[in-house]
């Protein structure tokens, strides 16, 4: 089986390395007895770093998996797919 990489694959191993790094950070936090509001704000940098690789991926992949599956298309097709791409950016 050969890799499938795309460009942005290392920005996104960058995001996720940064949510390990913060989850480090709340399991040592937690162990340490520091105050919940404090662990509630390094959880919420953790579900963001995470978040924001996950929509880079599907992006990414609809950008580039999507346009080889679909191949040539008409001006209307192309007009669809264009759109679906673009509304994508809203989840």
């Amino acid at each position: 089986m050969t890799g499938h990489r795309h460009e942005t694959h290392s920005e996104i191993v960058k995001r996720l390395k940064r949510a390990e790094g913060h989850l480090k950070s709340v399991i040592a936090m937690i162990e340490s007895g520091r105050p919940c509001l404090d662990l509630a704000q390094q959880l919420q940098a953790v579900e963001k770093a995470i978040t924001n690789a996950k929509r880079t991926l599907i992006q990414d992949h609809l950008d580039h998996c999507l346009e080889d599956a679909v191949g040539p298309l008409g001006s209307d097709q192309r007009r669809t797919i264009d759109e679906f791409k673009t509304i994508t950016k809203y989840l």
